[in-house]
C-alpha cells in the first residue's frame, strides 16, 4: 500500500524492470549488505542516476513518502528473494 501511495509503482514492479529496476533485482544487488538500508534511505529521497542506468530516479521528499514509510519500504524490498 505504501509503494502505491508514494507512486513508486509508476516506475517499479516486484518482478520486472520497468523504468527502474525490479524490486527483486534491488534485493539481489544488496543481499548480505548490512549497510544497504542506510545507503538506500540516503539515496532514495534526493533521487539520482547512475546505479541502474542513465534514467534518473525522481526525488522522493518527505511530503511524498515519510521517513518511517521509506524505511518500511526499503526493509520490504530488501526482504524479497
Amino acid at each position: 500500500a505504501i509503494v502505491k501511495k508514494a507512486r513508486c509503482v509508476a516506475c517499479h514492479t516486484v518482478d520486472t524492470k520497468r523504468v527502474g529496476p525490479a524490486y527483486k533485482d534491488v534485493a539481489a544487488k544488496y543481499k548480505g549488505d548490512d549497510k544497504a538500508p542506510a545507503r538506500l534511505n540516503d539515496k532514495v529521497p534526493p533521487g539520482g542516476a547512475g546505479n541502474w542506468g542513465e534514467v534518473p530516479m525522481m526525488a522522493h521528499p518527505a511530503d511524498k513518502i515519510s521517513d518511517d514509510d521509506l524505511k518500511t519500504v526499503i526493509q520490504w524490498i530488501l526482504s524479497l528473494h
